[in-house]
């Protein structure tokens, strides 16, 4: 038995009746690592010795995800030895849930970017294709690849559902508020959301169990109650009315990608389900206005890193150079990018012009999503507008690849993404956006999908990397 391939609730019905232990579990997963990682390249620090010792299902955290005792470098040489003396929220719960660390997933440095390709320190590989991207951290890559049982990513602009598309498994971004914040380091505070990376639909139920709950530290924790979301997992979509916004179709320019969307739209009227084309009219001004935000946002939170309050630093005669020299060697390019158009967005003369209009921009994506829900239960569109885009066309690819998942962050909704199918040899991704606080019903199409079709069951064939 490959132990390293199975689902979580898979894996959980295993140890329970004692047919397997969590020691051999972390053997198998140890040795996969040991197999493959050197071409995958999913981790900025694999965490053997903990793994062993401890002993539980192994799940692996993005590298902005704070881990007592473990690296948290933000996959930036800003904090390239920075060791957390504490753990965040969702580790803590983790932990306490019978997981035990694997390791810290790479990412694009301080998650700014979809690639891998803005990180301190390598690319990781998609397990698909090496010269394709695995999005913008390597945890979709690690869970794809038998590396780890499950993963927690973070997601400002799409981070875990065009990782999770890109790389055939499954993505959930929650309500902003639904689980804690504490613990993360992130650059755009009011867009980012921790949220789990899965094999499948039951898993992810699992590990949203888990992670959510109440914390009286994170000042933007929502106080919704909280559900059973395994009880979510429902077979069944009749009656239900699902919007497919055009604007989103309309990104879609490869012919394969779009014939996927539109299979799982017959799909899910053929259980019952009544699909139909609705206008989200402001979808065209959220990237733009997501750019500004979180520039900004990453312009003040990122002031921080100067080698006195935070960060490593690079000593000088004098404490002016000092600051200039350690944030010129410690942040990379795209970093610096968005901290200095962050600034002068909020500087005086720009911030009317530029800051105040996104924030209404924001509002006006927000209005929409809201009227749209009035009518509809779900929203189904896809991840990304194509597969995932190869080494070298990262610049204008970059940013057009976020166009369908940053609305969500805009409107703080939960969304989700599934695989369906595959084009051009790579996964096609399929988003699932509800109304706050609904996973539910996140749940419940996705698992109708999973289990009316096989197009949810990829794995990638890494023999040959």
């Amino acid at each position: 038995m490959q132990l390293h391939v199975l689902s979580l609730n898979r894996i959980n019905e295993l140890i329970t009746k004692k047919e397997i232990s969590a020691e051999e579990l972390t053997k198998a997963y140890l040795e996969q690592i040991s197999r493959v990682e050197d071409d995958i390249k999913a981790y900025v620090t694999v965490n053997e010795e903990e793994a062993s010792v401890r002993a539980g299902i192994p799940v692996a955290v993005q590298d902005n995800i704070c881990t007592k005792g473990v690296k948290t470098t933000c996959a930036s040489n800003m904090l390239a030895n920075f060791i957390s003396p504490y753990d965040a929220v969702v580790v803590e719960n983790l932990r306490k849930a019978g997981a035990s660390l694997i390791g810290k997933c790479n990412m694009d440095e301080f998650a700014m970017g979809n690639t891998t390709e803005y990180s301190a320190f390598f690319r990781t590989k998609n397990p698909y294709l090496a010269e394709a991207m695995p999005g913008g951290c390597g945890c979709a890559a690690a869970v794809a690849a038998g590396e780890a049982a499950f993963a927690l990513g973070s997601d400002a602009s799409g981070g875990i559902r065009q990782a999770a598309a890109f790389c055939g498994v499954f993505g959930l971004k929650p309500t902003y508020g639904l689980v804690s914040q504490y613990g993360l380091i992130t650059y755009a505070p009011s867009l980012d959301q921790i949220g789990p990376l899965t094999r499948d639909m039951t898993d992810l139920a699992l590990v949203l169990n888990i992670i959510c709950g109440r914390d009286s530290v994170d000042s933007g924790k929502g106080d919704a109650d909280l559900p059973d979301y395994k009880k979510h997992l429902v077979n069944d979509v009749k009656g239900l009315k699902i919007g497919v916004p055009i604007e989103y179709l309309n990104t879609v320019k490869a012919p394969r990608v779009a014939a996927k969307i539109q299979e799982a739209i017959r799909k899910l009227e053929e259980l019952g389900a009544v699909c139909e084309e609705v206008t989200m009219p402001h979808a065209e001004f959220a990237l733009p206005a997501h750019c500004i935000i979180s520039s900004a946002e990453a312009s003040s939170n990122l002031a921080r890193y100067d080698g006195v309050r935070y960060g490593s630093r690079v000593e000088s005669p004098d404490v002016l150079n000092m600051f200039k020299k350690t944030r010129s060697q410690g942040f990379g390019e795209e970093v610096k990018r968005r901290i200095m158009f962050g600034t002068q967005v909020l500087s005086t003369g720009c911030y009317e012009q530029y800051y105040t209009k996104a924030m209404k921009v924001r509002t006006l994506v927000k209005n929409d999503f809201d009227l749209a829900f009035e009518k509809y239960d779900c929203l189904l569109t896809p991840t990304v507008p194509a597969t995932a885009y190869k080494t070298g066309e990262k610049a204008l690819a970059m940013y057009q690849s976020d166009f369908c998942t940053i609305p969500v962050n805009m409107a703080g909704l939960p969304a989700m993404s599934l695989p369906f199918g595959m084009a051009e040899n790579l996964p096609v991704g399929l988003q699932l956006i509800a109304g706050h606080f609904n996973e539910g019903m996140l749940l419940r199409v996705g698992y109708t999908l999973e289990q009316n079709t096989d197009q949810t069951r990829l794995r990638p064939d890494i023999s040959g990397l």
